[in-house]
């Protein structure tokens, strides 16, 4: 089945297995590799993306869900001379360790924000409890996204 959507700013037109994931899609059709899969139950965030202004599990919907729809992965966060607001929060703030959980932190962390306005440490945990890390203890993650929704709030709503 062909599909038609809007991937990190530009139109896109593919075709797709209609048993096919997102998370396949991304990473092995159209080589958007930031988009990890962890777990393949839903379980560790590592490949949310946003479709519309949600985020979603990649590893659990369907390509041709998506069909129509604007959809944004890592990679359409930021450049690498022109960082996300998100990415520069996780970067100021060490919010990273092997880096394997990032992608899908910094875009769950973007949908905390542009839901939440000036969210506290502990409305960040709550907010987080479907995103797995192996390594950090979340604490660096946590910094990361509550001193983005202080600092740096406005642009990250203003770069939905």
């Amino acid at each position: 089945m062909n599909i038609s959507f809007v991937l990190n700013g530009k139109p896109t037109n593919v075709d797709v297995e209609l048993s096919m994931l997102l998370c396949d899609l991304l990473r092995e059709k159209l080589s958007l590799t930031g988009t990890h899969v962890g777990c393949d139950t839903s379980q560790c965030g590592a490949c949310v993306v946003h479709v519309g202004d949600s985020s979603v599990k990649s590893c659990t919907l369907l390509a041709v869900a998506v069909d129509g729809a604007n959809v944004t992965t890592v990679e359409g966060l930021g450049k690498p001379d022109a960082l996300h607001p998100m990415q520069l929060a996780f970067y100021e703030n060490h919010g990273l360790q092997c880096g394997f959980c990032t992608p899908g932190m910094l875009m769950m962390a973007r949908d905390i924000l542009l839901r939440i306005a000036n969210p506290d440490a502990r409305t960040v945990r709550d907010q987080l409890s479907g995103q797995i890390c192996r390594c950090t203890g979340y604490a660096a993650i946590v910094t990361a996204i509550v001193a983005a929704g202080r600092e740096l709030g406005d642009a990250i709503r203003a770069q939905t």
